[in-house]
């Protein structure tokens, strides 16, 4: 299962939640107010390619972009 990131917008509480792709769209409860007005976030990623040499070379993506 997935990783998702969502923001409440009620008290504008970030956090991650285990959820299936299928439901991934759908509100969450917010764990800091119980809130089901939450939006699901673009999370960051990083991805890296390497060789054996000691050095690698990696990519990161920021945040909403």
């Amino acid at each position: 299962m997935p990783l998702y990131e969502y923001q409440c917008k009620k008290c504008e509480k970030k956090f991650e939640t285990l959820v299936s792709s299928s439901k991934a769209n759908d509100p969450m409860e917010c764990p800091e107010c119980g809130s089901n007005e939450t939006s699901r976030l673009l999370s960051s990623f990083c991805a890296s390619s390497g060789s054996h040499s000691a050095v690698s070379k990696s990519s990161c993506s920021p945040k909403g972009g």
